[in-house]
């Protein structure tokens, strides 16, 4: 989303370029950059495993990517996790299918956890802890699934910004463009008959923030990028 992205472009100085099928959300611009013998190419995915599965399929297309590496936010599932901690996943899951992706390591990285993947928010907590899995998103395994049939490495980096069963639920998710925006017609007319929901949204809001900064600075760390 937008706000997972912006965090990234801002710390890396990212300039961005419009590349082929743009559309009005500007899912296949890209943002780029070099640091000494690295090349940076940052997009959005969009919300979901569709959106997700065709940004990585044209980011693929049309740049030479060596290492794709998944930065953003995501639902924890408590108590293996809590709001602001930081998920490196060394299994992804399907949702759907069950079929599960292994990440790939960068230099000195630890891998640690899985993440289940679907665009379902009505998931089962228990479910969940029996699985071992430790937070939810909405793209990471299709990300994956692209990058397993190009033979391209992929890690993901994902800091909690809630929590499975907590404030985001379909009728949230909602209140969000595709670029993970806000609507704000569509939260007007969400709120103005449910205003004690504007607290928790606010809370959300402002973990959402502070997650996207850790996901951004834990992937550029690792990528040895802040260093160059």
């Amino acid at each position: 989303m937008k706000p997972e992205l912006r965090p990234l472009v801002r710390m890396l100085g990212l300039s961005r370029v419009d590349g082929r099928g743009s559309d009005r959300n500007g899912a296949a611009s890209a943002y780029t950059g070099r640091f000494g013998d690295a090349s940076v190419v940052a997009t959005l995915t969009m919300i979901g495993t569709a959106a997700a599965t065709a940004a990585t399929t044209r980011l693929l297309d049309h740049h030479r990517i060596d290492h794709v590496v998944v930065v953003g936010i995501a639902g924890g599932v408590p108590p293996a996790v809590a709001v602001g901690d930081l998920v490196v996943p060394e299994v992804v899951v399907d949702g759907v299918t069950g079929a599960e992706h292994r990440a790939s390591p960068l230099d000195g990285l630890s891998l640690r956890g899985r993440v289940r993947t679907g665009d379902d928010l009505a998931v089962d907590v228990d479910e969940l802890r029996a699985a071992g899995i430790d937070a939810c998103d909405m793209e990471t395994a299709a990300v994956a699934a692209v990058c397993a049939s190009r033979g391209v490495p992929w890690t993901a980096f994902r800091a909690i910004s809630d929590l499975v069963g907590g404030p985001v639920d379909d009728a949230v998710l909602a209140l969000a463009n595709p670029d993970g925006t806000g609507n704000l017609r569509a939260a007007a007319r969400y709120l103005l008959p449910r205003p004690w929901k504007i607290p928790g949204l606010v809370r959300l809001a402002r973990d959402t923030n502070t997650a996207t900064q850790t996901a951004a600075r834990a992937a550029i760390r690792a990528c040895g990028l802040d260093q160059r």
